[in-house]
């Protein structure tokens, strides 16, 4: 049920069977060549499917997200912490205030860990209030999954490239990337960062083959749906 497909009243009568949604949550950065919106494509498009069977509501993407050290990568954009964590808390309460209590946020983008705590913090605030954060692309099963595809697994490669993350424009460069010095980018400013990490990528393959993505995909399609299923607070 993706909320710009309806109109208040279909939501208000939603409501009166299921008090849960889902926040999708992503970033706006390089993804390599990858589409910059990929963390948000992706939060949103895995959001949709898990929901879909169950008839929960899907807001649109939150389409930014904490990524200061990508700054010299042009079309790359964030937030400061203290920005996200007032708009996660505003967009939850509003939710909130309609009648929605149990709400997941799909999370894309590992920069936005601290957004975890803000929920944790909301549900100590607010009685009956039940928050889940879901990072979709590290689950057991997910991670678990694109391990045994290829232990590079990372930024910008081809854990990230789905066919609704590419550009027909860029296609991926053949072979392997050479694992930049993670270690020291992590130590660095955002001008070194790129600096070190060259076209954006991690390392290892740019692409797979379409159908071990597919495997991974629906694997985490499904552990989404499991966290939207339960278990929830009691009240």
């Amino acid at each position: 049920m993706f909320i710009p497909d309806h109109n208040w009243m279909d939501i208000e009568a939603r409501l009166r069977l299921d008090d849960r949604c889902v926040l999708p949550l992503g970033s706006t950065e390089q993804h390599a060549q990858l589409s910059l919106a990929t963390d948000a494509i992706l939060a949103e498009r895995v959001s949709r499917e898990a929901a879909a069977p169950l008839g929960v509501p899907v807001f649109p993407v939150m389409p930014f997200g904490l990524a200061p050290y990508f700054a010299e990568f042009p079309g790359s954009v964030s937030l400061r912490v203290a920005t996200l964590l007032a708009v996660m808390r505003d967009l939850v309460e509003s939710a909130r205030r309609v009648g929605f209590r149990r709400v997941l946020v799909v999370n894309g983008h590992g920069g936005n860990a601290p957004v975890a705590a803000l929920l944790q913090e909301m549900m100590a605030e607010t009685p009956g209030l039940s928050l889940k954060f879901h990072n979709w692309y590290n689950t057991p099963r997910v991670w678990a999954a694109a391990l045994a595809a290829d232990g590079s697994a990372s930024h910008g490669n081809w854990f990230e490239n789905y066919p609704w993350t590419r550009l027909a424009h860029a296609p991926a460069p053949e072979g392997r990337k050479p694992t930049p010095d993670l270690a020291r980018m992590k130590a660095s400013g955002p001008a070194q960062t790129r600096e070190i990490l060259g076209d954006g990528a991690f390392g290892g393959p740019w692409q797979i083959d379409d159908a071990t993505m597919q495997k991974i995909w629906d694997t985490g399609v499904a552990e989404t749906r499991e966290a939207l299923e339960g278990p929830w607070q009691t009240r």
